[in-house]
């Protein structure tokens, strides 16, 4: 598969093109950086073209496809860290790992800021 890890540099820029499905909700820019940020790890399928995940997200145009020109029409989702809050409706679980709402694949890894940060460059805001 491509590398498609997110970094902070083409967000900031508008270099990346967001494809459907995306995420709606609200789109308020957020007022200070969250403390965690979602990461999508390499488990995630994309749960063939329907991810539960982007569902969930409350933000518009944080949570969105990502084809894999290797092998279409699968792909992943990614997330804008730009646009990311840091809420983990995308990783809801119910009790016991039962599966109830967010990824049903565990590809969503909630990752503290700073350590998000030194990996992929620092956030504008």
């Amino acid at each position: 598969m491509a590398d498609i890890t997110p970094e902070v540099a083409p967000f900031v820029n508008g270099e990346v093109i967001k494809y459907e499905p995306i995420s709606e909700g609200t789109n308020t820019r957020r007022k200070r950086k969250p403390h965690i940020v979602a990461v999508i790890n390499d488990m995630c399928t994309g749960c063939s073209g329907s991810p539960a995940c982007v569902e969930y997200c409350p933000v518009a145009e944080c949570m969105f496809w990502v084809p894999d020109p290797e092998h279409e029409p699968f792909g992943k989702i990614l997330v804008d860290p730009l646009l990311c809050i840091g809420c983990k409706l995308c990783t809801s679980k119910g009790p016991d790992g039962a599966f109830l709402e967010g990824c049903p694949w565990d590809a969503i890894d909630m990752v503290p800021l700073a350590e998000f940060e030194t990996q992929y460059g620092a956030m504008p805001f």
